[in-house]
């Protein structure tokens, strides 16, 4: 099986149009992107996909080996994009999508013409001075339910994240999602997620990068945001108005009016 169809890709919108590349945070697949993407596809050519063991990805792909660290997922970014033979890339990443378009852009800068991270943490967990929003014992809390009560885990934790109680279809969705992903991949994949730490890693990206941050996030909360967005060398910052963790799912409106322009000015 090839690259794209590994990882279910799909291609739309403008032929000839410079590649946007959107990629999904954990637990979810490329169809959280359908409020946002199709805004693009008059001027660009769309790329949505699925991380092994996500969406219509194939499962029998995944490596724990491979996947044990962001780098796995980054090397996929990269494949995609010499399978489509894009460059001059823009690569839109939510929540850990982010720092994994960090690594395949550091890794290969001829690939990326700017990055657009939505909601973003190069680093979850506090470290001194430095506040990620959650501590070694949250994580460890967190694993252990995912571990002990998947079902329950992903019952309890999807209303969290999207912050939307007003829309509980939202969180409906989301819960959804993960009880979709296999339980191993997911736990796995999590893990990965929320004890990496890429804050050394910004450094090494020389594209220009939007950072989008929620003004109400317990998941990457501002400080997150701000770290990310200081420690780049071509960061431009926006706050969307907006609560939770899915900004592309809760305000998609808001969401494509940050990108909107950024994008254009490539």
């Amino acid at each position: 099986m090839g690259t794209l169809e590994r990882h279910a890709v799909t291609v739309s919108g403008n032929p000839d149009g410079q590649t946007m590349v959107f990629a999904h945070g954990f637990g979810c697949d490329q169809h959280m992107w359908r409020e946002v993407a199709p805004a693009f596809q008059a001027d660009f050519q769309v790329v949505l996909f699925d991380y092994v063991g996500a969406g219509g990805s194939d499962v029998s792909a995944y490596d724990a080996s491979k996947y044990s660290t962001l780098d796995g997922y980054a090397d996929d970014v990269v494949a995609i994009c010499e399978a489509l033979g894009a460059s001059d890339v823009i690569f839109v990443g939510h929540s850990v999508s982010s720092m994994i378009g960090a690594l395949a852009a550091a890794r290969r800068p001829d690939l990326f013409a700017r990055l657009v991270m939505v909601a973003p943490s190069a680093r979850y967990i506090n470290d001194g001075a430095y506040v990620g929003g959650f501590t070694e014992a949250d994580i460890d809390d967190l694993l252990g339910s995912m571990d002990s009560n998947y079902l329950g885990w992903s019952r309890a934790m999807a209303p969290v994240i999207m912050a939307h109680p007003d829309e509980p279809a939202l969180a409906s969705e989301l819960e959804e999602s993960f009880c979709r992903t296999n339980p191993q991949i997911a736990r796995q994949f999590a893990k990965v997620t929320f004890t990496s730490d890429n804050r050394d890693d910004l450094a090494k990206v020389s594209v220009p990068t939007l950072v989008l941050q929620c003004s109400d996030d317990l998941i990457a909360p501002m400080s997150a945001g701000e770290y990310v967005r200081d420690h780049l060398a071509d960061a431009t910052y926006v706050v969307l108005d907006t609560t939770g963790h899915c900004p592309h799912l809760s305000a998609p409106a808001t969401t494509i009016a940050a990108i909107d322009p950024y994008v254009r000015a490539a």
